[in-house]
């Protein structure tokens, strides 16, 4: 006999893993400027390395559970859906985790608030104490965002009236929005795909990834896959109109969810000719330009969006078109050849070109039910994009999630998003030699606590009395 699981025993695992996380954070975060400490520092340390002993703890819940999930007496979405509260309560006051973002939303809309042109300007254009906290490689970079995320921030902003610890509260109330939203679609998806609804929400919304990054990160990619979700959901029942506008709303928030208005036309055409397929597709493309319209209005940021789909990405991003750029234009440099700017660039459009490709194959030739074929599709512009981030992943992982047909996909997306939940530091910035063996170490120290928690389960052999 092992380990002993079952559904509270995973919930407990996994809120011992969060409530580390947060405590490890208050030190070790991606802390405020007044309140950062030298990554040298004794608290700094311990924080470190209890961050990545509660992301251990916490992959260790999720996997545990997982078996729970699919064995002879599953639990329902409902309890799962309490595993998640419960997963997701410690992070809610914790600081911001694995990345800054969250700062540079808070600027945005401010600058909003102050009606200074996001499209044409950076955080530095606003100043102040609230544009100091933006990494430095984003003062003076263009939001990529759409008006809809923008008017959320900026009325956001206005509530808070810039006060950093309630913009970052309500940025993190926002993203648990979303996060309830992924958690509600999830299931009805499921169904409607032929998947196991359980299952779906194992993979889709507790995944370690959506605590680490939609939670305690407050990506607002949370609030772009729940709109996505529920928008799905509408458009396959008796609201596809809204399912449109709702999908719509959700690109007008980050531009990859624009591809689930595929989605929506193949679901309300799926098996029917080609006059269906005109039509839905006409009455969703209108559908959507009117909502396009409208949003924009009513955000007041004009259409400088579409422009800023070409913002520039990190020059340290570890996509594999971005690394492969820099491989290139680092040996061109070595040869002499005045080519080497164009290496990065030329690799850019070469991962668009294939992202193209890829999308055509999955709709025209794979053909796979349309929810999966969106996480298809999803899944491809994130790893081709010239930028790459593990909370990308999320894009395709929440679709696949609920309409995978078969557990071997499962099992591979999940293996990958538990690679993806360590490699990322807590305080968002690139890692040196001595933070990454602190990380092992907080680790390496989960496996050892998990390994003695083990061997204290299994039952003890009787000692056999000696005879004389």
């Amino acid at each position: 006999m092992g380990f002993p699981v079952d559904l509270r025993r995973c919930q407990a695992l996994g809120l011992a893993g969060t409530a580390f996380l947060a405590l490890g954070g208050e030190t070790a975060g991606a802390l405020p400027a007044h309140d950062f400490l030298a990554p040298g520092s004794v608290q700094a340390v311990l924080g470190l390395v209890g961050v990545y002993f509660g992301v251990v703890l916490l992959i260790a819940a999720w996997v545990l559970l997982g078996g729970v999930v699919r064995g002879p007496e599953p639990p329902t979405p409902r309890s799962l859906l309490l595993v998640l509260a419960v997963w997701a309560a410690p992070l809610l006051l914790a600081p911001p985790l694995f990345s800054r973002d969250v700062y540079s939303y808070l600027a945005q809309g401010a600058m909003v608030d102050a009606h200074i042109d996001v499209y044409a300007y950076g955080p530095a254009q606003l100043g102040g104490p609230l544009a100091d906290e933006v990494a430095p490689v984003w003062q003076q970079t263009a939001t990529p965002y759409g008006p809809v995320f923008l008017v959320v921030a900026s009325v956001l902003s206005a509530l808070t009236r810039g006060q950093l610890p309630a913009g970052l509260l309500g940025m993190r109330l926002i993203a648990l929005l979303g996060v309830a939203l992924m958690a509600a679609a999830l299931p009805r998806l499921a169904r409607h795909s032929g998947a196991d609804p359980a299952a779906a929400l194992w993979l889709g919304a507790l995944n370690p990834l959506v605590l680490l990054h939609l939670v305690a990160g407050a990506h607002n990619d949370a609030i772009m896959l729940g709109l996505l979700g529920v928008g799905l959901v509408a458009a396959r029942g008796r609201w596809p109109v809204l399912g449109v506008v709702l999908i719509t709303l959700a690109a007008l928030v980050k531009a990859p969810a624009a591809l689930g208005l595929v989605a929506v036309v193949a679901l309300r055409s799926r098996g029917r000719g080609p006059r269906a397929v005109l039509r839905h597709t006409a009455t969703t493309t209108t559908a959507a330009a009117a909502t396009t319209v409208a949003a924009t209005a009513a955000a007041g940021t004009g259409y400088g969006w579409i422009a800023a789909l070409k913002t520039p990405v990190s020059p340290h991003n570890w996509s594999p078109t971005s690394l492969l750029g820099r491989v290139t234009g680092a040996a061109l440099d070595q040869l002499g050849s005045g080519l080497a700017p164009f290496a990065l660039p030329a690799w850019h459009a070469a991962g668009l070109l294939v992202t193209a490709a890829l999308l055509l194959f999955i709709w025209l030739r794979l053909r796979p039910g349309p929810v999966y074929a969106l996480g298809l599709s999803l899944a491809a512009v994130a790893v081709f994009g010239p930028a790459v981030r593990p909370w990308y992943a999320l894009w395709g992982l929440f679709l696949i999630a609920a309409a995978a047909p078969t557990g071997s996909v499962r099992t591979r997306v999940a293996a990958a998003s538990a690679v993806l939940a360590l490699t990322v530091l807590p305080s968002g910035a690139p890692a040196d030699v001595e933070q990454v063996i602190l990380a092992v170490s907080g680790g390496v120290l989960a496996l050892v606590v998990l390994w003695q928690a083990h061997q204290a389960a299994r039952p003890q052999s009787p000692v056999r009395e000696r005879t004389a």
